[in-house]
């Protein structure tokens, strides 16, 4: 028998599953693993520059930067996945993301190793997130490119301060 907590999560997977049909995602590497962003939430896609510091902000959260006079915070999303650390180096991008309007628009700078591809769903299956990790909270579903499966990051869930605390 199911309580109705662990029934709104199954209903609240399905949903974001159902949300991703259709979509473009932007590829990107992370510590050898594929992740995707639906391309719509990609503002822009910048080369590594190191961000200004913030004093006392989470350790995943590596400074801001300066975008058109806007200031947008910069999270390396190896320290928030709690993925093995690496040098920035020449292949090291930045994505700018924008959070749905649901999620307030929220923009921020997301530090990923390397920039793969645009990726068409096509006629591939999302097929819901599976296991239990740090990364999980944030993964809306799972699609197989090629002969990879590629983790699709629910960037509203990225974004939202409240899950930093």
């Amino acid at each position: 028998m199911q309580t109705g907590v662990e029934s709104d999560t199954v209903l609240d997977i399905d949903d974001r599953v159902e949300q991703l049909q259709g979509s473009d995602y932007l590829s990107f590497e992370l510590d050898g693993e594929l992740y995707g962003v639906d391309i719509r939430m990609v503002e822009e896609i910048r080369v590594w520059s190191p961000p200004t510091l913030i004093p006392r902000s989470p350790a995943f959260i590596l400074g801001v930067i300066n975008l058109r006079g806007m200031i947008v915070p910069v999270m390396d999303l190896r320290i928030r996945f709690q993925a093995s650390q690496v040098d920035y180096h020449r292949e090291t991008v930045v994505l700018i993301l924008r959070a749905s309007e649901m999620a307030n628009g929220k923009i921020m700078g997301v530090v990923v190793d390397a920039v793969s591809d645009v990726v068409d769903q096509g006629e591939g299956q999302i097929m819901p997130p599976l296991g239990d990790s740090q990364v999980i909270a944030y993964v809306s579903g799972l699609l197989n490119v090629g002969e990879r499966v590629m983790s699709l990051v629910n960037v509203d869930e990225l974004l939202r301060i409240e899950r930093w605390i």
